[in-house]
């Protein structure tokens, strides 16, 4: 081939990407209940970026609104989803862990963010908003990964985030790291709290501190359920936490010592409790993360992620392995109109749509 020839020949190629399709660490993800193709994830250490045609393809929104990088909890308000509500801060404490700088809370789909400044929380584990009210939210805040601090617990806003009020605290070196609204009263609130501290070289997890709290009156009072009748005794580690379609149902997944974690049920808000499994492959680092989902329809259906991503269909007795395209999955949203629609975030980057 003469080399003009061949030179022209190279000229017209162009480059696509083959791979490797690894993007990183997804902390968080978030969908529309609207619109079956819109979608958010937030990256441990990129930001939020959305989709709108159910995965295919993602952008990132936060670009140039964002002062810090790491996203722990987010969530699109039930009522408009419009508005999305993004925590700063991964709360899963590795020793490589990136603080943020609070909330920030877009109107828009995520076209613009404004920031809501709880600079001090560091680290946001979960955010939910009220099923009706798009500006009534909570956030669950753990606080200072490395130092104690006495901006932890959980925040309660009605006006947007313009203001917010700490309705629960336990103290400096504990904060929450997950919360659960009843989807049949959102009066109705669970939430976890993890004493845990890191140095650059040792972590120091479990203690007095990791509780489980239930209020009943939208976060104004609050009753400590950590001991009561079925809860296994002695030093409790990180603790996830999910409330069931069915009245009075709750899950609960404890770090726990020898065969007295695993997951837990209640049919009484909590009141009473009772070990359903403890398979040692669903507990793989439970001090860096364990979380629970309920299904929002079938009461018996529950999604447990630790390591692998697992789903039980007889109220948390049995479980099986799902394949969700990666290891390490940190959250999982469910559509709450249909429960076969959801999105998985995990350390493989930008999730696909599941169903």
């Amino acid at each position: 081939m003469p080399r003009e020839t061949a030179e022209a020949a190279l000229a017209s190629l162009e480059w696509r990407f083959i791979g490797p399709f690894r993007g990183g660490r997804v902390t968080s993800v978030a969908g529309d209940p609207s619109d079956p193709g819109t979608f958010y994830f937030g990256a441990a250490a990129g930001g939020v970026f959305k989709t709108e045609d159910g995965g295919l393809h993602w952008r990132p929104v936060s670009g140039g609104f964002f002062r810090s990088v790491s996203v722990g909890g987010m969530t699109v308000a039930p009522s408009d989803p419009l508005v999305v509500y993004a925590g700063m801060g991964e709360a899963c404490i590795r020793e490589n862990v990136l603080h943020g700088d609070g909330v920030y809370r877009t109107f828009d789909g995520g076209q613009s963010w404004l920031h809501l400044r709880r600079s001090e929380s560091r680290h946001i584990s979960r955010i939910h908003v009220h099923p009706e009210n798009p500006v009534l939210l909570y956030v669950g805040a753990f606080g200072h990964a490395f130092a104690p601090n006495p901006e932890r617990g959980l925040y309660r806003s009605s006006d947007g985030g313009r203001h917010f009020e700490q309705v629960l605290f336990v103290d400096e070196r504990s904060g929450v790291i997950d919360l659960s609204l009843d989807p049949l009263n959102p009066r109705i609130l669970y939430a976890a709290t993890y004493e845990a501290h890191r140095t650059p070289y040792s972590l120091e997890a479990g203690g007095p501190g990791s509780r489980l709290f239930r209020s009943t009156d939208s976060g104004d009072t609050w009753a400590d359920l950590t001991d009561r009748p079925g809860m296994p005794a002695g030093v409790k580690g990180r603790i996830a936490v999910a409330a069931s379609f069915r009245p009075g149902r709750v899950y609960l997944s404890l770090e726990m010592q020898g065969s007295r974690g695993g997951v837990y049920r209640s049919e009484d808000y909590g009141d009473h409790w009772a070990q359903m499994t403890d398979p040692p492959e669903l507990r793989q680092r439970p001090w860096y993360f364990t979380h629970l989902f309920a299904d929002p329809v079938d009461s018996d259906r529950i999604y447990y992620l630790s390591f692998e991503s697992w789903r039980s269909r007889d109220g948390s007795r049995s479980y099986e392995k799902l394949t969700a395209g990666h290891v390490d999955p940190h959250d999982l949203w469910i559509d709450p109109n249909d429960p076969r629609r959801m999105v998985n975030g995990h350390d493989g980057g930008a999730p696909g749509p599941a169903s």
